[in-house]
C-alpha cells in the first residue's frame, strides 16, 4: 500500500500515512489531532538497484518524434 507524507501546519511535524490510491487525496490528521495538514510532494526512486550496470551512451532510449524514428 502507498505511503503519503503530510506536513502539520499546526506544530510543524512531518508524518506518514498508509492508504489505497484511490484515498491518496483525503485529508489527514496529525498524530497529535491538528486538521490543519497539507501533502508533501515525495520523490520515488523506482527501479535498478546499487550494483546495476549503467545504461549504454550514445543513441536510442525511444521517446519523443525522433527518439521514436518517425524523423526521416
Amino acid at each position: 500500500m502507498p505511503r503519503y507524507e503530510f506536513r502539520c501546519r499546526t506544530c510543524d511535524s512531518t508524518f506518514e500515512v498508509s492508504r489505497p490510491m484511490a484515498e491518496s487525496s483525503a485529508p489527514a490528521s496529525c498524530p497529535v489531532g491538528h486538521e490543519d495538514t497539507t501533502k508533501l510532494l515525495s520523490a520515488v526512486a523506482v527501479g535498478g538497484s546499487a550494483g546495476a550496470a549503467p545504461a549504454p551512451s550514445g543513441g536510442g532510449g525511444g521517446g519523443g518524434c525522433c527518439g521514436g524514428g518517425c524523423c526521416g
